[in-house]
């Protein structure tokens, strides 16, 4: 299969999702992009596609003509759906010739990565996965200085949440796939965007339960390094919070505070998308990094087993 071809003008990308992380972030960073068309917004409820199709001036599509539609009338599609619809769409967007732009993680089964993963190289489409901090301004090179820094001993990251705290209104609360799977597989891959670029891919995994959701990882890099993880999303509202801190040959090194929004760095992800298609170079954030993603957690959930209700 080849990818739609290329045009002079702004990349055409449908939104498939409609629900909160779309309306928050992808659709208005989309219809904001001056090198992106919306061409369409696809969701399971025709109610919430068309709520947010006409908020952003484009047209709406649900079922499966709808889906095949979009994709005919795009050159990518973006993705905010959960992972395991996620990743059987995406493997059909690819083979439709559609370029992706996937949200974390791909799938939250090795096979299911796997199979957008394969879809995409088979078709020859460009893919970018959107860990927040690998584009967001700040964050984004904070993190290749520390890769081209080196000389890294040990790190630490926490990702904790209070999303299931009594009486908070997050939205994604309501999400069945997070409560299902907890902060593993909701907050692992950001860390581990963060840590990988740096210390190397991961070699060896070590996992333990804490309360509730609570997962904590020892990890040996390729580097040599060691890094400690902490994930969850049920914490107590007054331990939540995100640290990411590196110690080596030449000191210590904080993740910055305040590095941008989600709708700047869903912007900064759709430009790797676009130039990963015109160039025909893998942006290293891509559909098979998001594979190695879903590998790594597997291997952490087969040692901890599911989380506990």
């Amino acid at each position: 299969m080849t990818t739609h071809a290329a045009s002079a003008g702004p990349m055409r990308i449908g939104l498939v999702g409609a629900g909160p992380w779309a309306r928050l972030t992808h659709a208005p960073a989309l219809a904001a992009h001056p090198g992106a068309v919306l061409s369409g917004v696809w969701g399971r409820r025709p109610d919430a596609a068309d709520a947010l199709a006409s908020a952003h001036g484009t047209g709406a599509y649900t079922g499966e003509e709808g889906l095949d539609a979009l994709l005919a009338a795009s050159d990518a599609v973006a993705f905010a759906v959960p992972p395991d619809i996620q990743a059987p769409l995406a493997a059909r967007a690819a083979d439709a010739g559609c370029h992706l732009l996937l949200d974390k993680p791909v799938a939250t089964t090795v096979a299911g990565a796997r199979e957008a993963a394969d879809a995409a190289e088979r078709a020859g489409v460009a893919s970018v996965l959107f860990c927040t901090l690998r584009f967001a301004e700040g964050t984004a090179d904070w993190i290749a200085e520390q890769a081209a820094e080196g000389g890294w001993f040990t790190a630490r990251a926490s990702w904790i949440g209070a999303l299931f705290a009594p009486g908070t209104s997050n939205e994604f609360a309501a999400s069945p796939w997070r409560r299902e799977k907890g902060g593993l597989w909701d907050v692992g891959p950001h860390a581990l965007s963060v840590l990988i670029p740096v210390l190397g891919d991961v070699t060896e995994v070590v996992a333990v339960r804490g309360p509730a959701d609570a997962t904590h990882l020892l990890l040996r890099h390729t580097s040599g390094a060691s890094s400690t993880v902490t994930l969850a999303l049920d914490a107590p509202e007054g331990a939540a919070g995100t640290e990411v801190e590196f110690r080596g040959e030449k000191g210590v090194s904080g993740l910055p505070t305040g590095g941008g929004d989600a709708i700047g760095a869903f912007g900064a992800a759709v430009d790797a998308l676009s130039e990963a298609a015109r160039t025909g170079v893998a942006h290293p954030c891509d559909v098979r990094f998001g594979l190695r993603l879903t590998e790594i957690l597997a291997e952490a959930e087969a040692q901890t087993g599911p989380r506990r209700p």
